[in-house]
């Protein structure tokens, strides 16, 4: 089944994030699209340059300016789709001439050999774009599908798989894009918009060490009121300190299944739980059966390999 139909806009003046809602498997599911976002255009201008330079010369010296050209983006491998419109983008700023159809659209699955974006234009600008179209694209499909992979695992339990900003700088907004094609859900996008007290803000506090994790909370929540409070524990006696003033959620860093099932149901009604750390493909599902909300994974952006797309001209 396909997650939705979503497109990356990218035209514009205004910087908004807003969400479509699509039918999935039944239900309805929200994918975000990026429209009209400045920051997104720039990154491609500056992925263009990096690759055109004075231009390029292999296709201004063998392919006739005024050749037209039809092309399709093909999957060499069954992925979870993101980044169509950024690859439409890189096509558009080389040449505005050039249509870029989705035949899968964002967070869609895509199968083995399938057309993913079917392509138009000037010939010289098809290929001008290709590897820039295609490095996007590349990077956030693998993003998607490894994210769809640990969503896939959780199944039916509810747990939200979250993203970190462990991202690529400067890809931050394409990747945690990336991150709810594949069925996840964007934790922080930057410092400004939630407190999360870890332990080296603990360590360098000025109530010190010996504070307790509540009064760091409470002291958080005074000076930021409009912004959620979320403080990483360690044991059992942390969360049990920290959960006196209520935090909004409360990361559980390293634990043990056991002791974490025992701290999500210490935390039940007090505060939401976050597992974080170790954590695999191989082990989310028993992670997930702890009772935790959510599972937070630096790796769905660090470490996701790209899929093998490639651009073929049509006969």
């Amino acid at each position: 089944a396909e997650r939705g139909t979503v497109d990356l806009l990218v035209s514009g003046d205004t910087a908004t994030i807003c969400r479509d809602v699509v039918v999935f498997a039944g239900e309805q599911v929200q994918v975000p699209h990026l429209r009209a976002r400045a920051d997104v255009r720039a990154v491609v201008a500056a992925a263009l340059r990096e690759d055109i330079g004075a231009g390029d010369a292999t296709s201004i010296a063998l392919v006739p300016d005024d050749r037209f050209a039809r092309a399709s983006i093909l999957a060499r491998a069954a992925c979870t789709v993101a980044g169509g419109g950024v690859a439409a983008e890189a096509f558009r700023q080389v040449d505005a001439r050039v249509r870029v159809d989705a035949v899968v659209r964002d967070g869609a699955r895509a199968v083995a050999g399938q057309t993913v974006l079917a392509i138009a234009g000037p010939a010289r600008a098809i290929l001008t774009a290709e590897r820039t179209a295609l490095n996007f694209m590349q990077r956030l499909c693998g993003v998607a599908t490894l994210t769809s992979r640990f969503v896939d695992t959780v199944g039916a339990r509810g747990t939200m798989i979250l993203d970190t900003r462990k991202t690529t700088p400067g890809l931050r907004a394409l990747e945690k894009y990336a991150v709810v094609c594949g069925g996840g859900v964007n934790h922080r996008f930057g410092l400004d918009d939630r407190v999360l007290i870890k332990d080296n803000h603990r360590r360098l506090w000025a109530g010190g060490g010996a504070a307790s994790l509540a009064d760091a909370v409470r002291e958080a929540r005074r000076r930021f009121p409009s912004l959620q409070v979320e403080i990483e524990v360690e044991s059992l006696e942390e969360l049990a300190d920290a959960l006196r003033a209520r935090p909004d959620w409360v990361l559980l860093d390293n634990m043990a299944p056991a002791t974490m099932a025992e701290a999500a149901r210490a935390a039940r009604g007090l505060a939401r739980t976050e597992a974080s750390g170790g954590i695999t493909l191989a082990n989310v599902e028993a992670v997930a059966a702890t009772g935790v909300d959510a599972i937070s994974l630096g790796c769905l952006t660090h470490s996701a390999p790209s899929v093998d797309l490639s651009l073929e001209l049509d006969a």
